[in-house]
């Protein structure tokens, strides 16, 4: 899960708070905490963010991205996708529900925003499940074109194994008690969201069969989409965060598109891989193009050292295309932030979950 705060201290409770160091400016949204905006120049390009599991849309962390954005780009609006109006429902549907219907309800939601609808182009930032969850956006969308898109600890070749669940996260238990021994069954298939991303090398022949969401936008079965290709290879940009101390994802290289048999223990790399080398989703060519990145940043799933998030947003957000300062910046460096932002963490909610 992605839970996303600036702290003054690092607890080990299970709320965290916001807080801009050496600032009076509140990380309170302008308008509703789904969008937040000031006076906007056709130049800027908007964002996405897509939180983690058990995460919510309006969370202070959650919010504090967005502000960071809007911060650098300040005539920039921040979208945060959300499957609920409140954020009791929008955690609660990153446990539950059909992730093909929720990628389907996100596009409609964005082809009918007054202003996201109108847009030439955006950029995206996915968080755990929330980055596979938008590059199944890209694939699958066509009322958004996706210019850059950044994925922190994200899990694209699927995870193996459902993590523990903390001893009073009841959701999670919930789930988890249901997965075990049904994960290809109708009902994780079709209402378990992190069901509809597991995938193990000992049952192929069942993730092939029965996933809902992944094998799909991994484009994996005989038949392959063209459209999901063209879609990837047309971003500017695809940046994979992997955690140097991942500890929820397993693997950890599944956060930059690895393959592990469960059975050998062989881990094959990207471009080592039939999905790369045939081309089925487009990477080889993005690759070629000098889009494709393979980053590393200290910590563990979901803790971000300060600096790291602006320096991506720098780096590969610069409004207009513009040629950054940051492109020999490594992800692991520590750079003041904007206005007096301190260290950005991004916690998962204690040992719970699996993205």
């Amino acid at each position: 899960m992605a839970f996303i705060t600036i702290v003054l201290l690092l607890c080990s409770c299970f709320s965290y708070s916001a807080t801009l160091l050496g600032s009076s400016s509140s990380l309170a949204p302008q308008t509703s905490p789904r969008t937040t905006q000031l006076a906007r120049s056709a130049s800027n390009i908007p964002l996405l963010i897509w939180h983690g599991l058990g995460d919510a849309y309006d969370s202070d962390g959650i919010q504090s991205v967005g502000q960071l954005y809007n911060n650098l780009y300040p005539s920039s609006l921040v979208y945060f996708v959300h499957l609920g109006e409140s954020g009791g429902a929008d955690r609660h549907a990153s446990f539950f529900g059909n992730v093909t219907e929720q990628v389907e309800q996100v596009c409609d939601d964005i082809r009918k925003h007054v202003e996201l609808s109108k847009v030439s182009a955006v950029n995206a930032l996915g968080f755990s499940q929330g980055g596979v969850f938008l590059r199944g956006l890209v694939e699958r969308c066509d009322a958004v074109d996706v210019r850059n898109l950044i994925t922190f600890g994200s899990p694209h070749s699927g995870i193996t194994q459902f993590a523990q669940c903390a001893q009073d996260d009841w959701w999670c238990k919930i789930w988890s008690g249901t997965l075990k021994g049904n994960t290809w069954s109708d009902l994780a298939q079709s209402s378990l969201v992190p069901a509809q991303y597991f995938r193990s090398s000992a049952d192929i022949g069942d993730y092939l069969q029965y996933s809902n969401f992944l094998a799909d936008v991994n484009n994996e079965r005989e038949r392959k989409s063209r459209e999901y290709r063209d879609r990837i290879s047309a971003l500017k940009r695809f940046v994979m965060f992997k955690f140097q101390d991942e500890d929820v994802i397993q693997p950890p290289e599944s956060s930059w598109f690895a393959d592990y048999n469960v059975t050998s223990g062989l881990l094959t790399r990207l471009k080592e891989r039939d999905l790369y080398k045939e081309e089925w989703l487009g990477l080889k060519k993005l690759d070629e193009a000098g889009g494709l990145e393979f980053r590393t940043t200290p910590g563990k799933h979901m803790q971000i050292q300060g600096g790291v998030l602006e320096d991506a947003f720098k780096r590969y957000f610069a409004v207009l295309d513009e040629k950054s300062d940051y492109n020999d910046v490594d992800a692991s460096a520590e750079r003041p932030s904007v206005e007096g932002l301190a260290q950005i963490v991004l916690r998962r909610f204690s040992v719970v979950n699996v993205a």
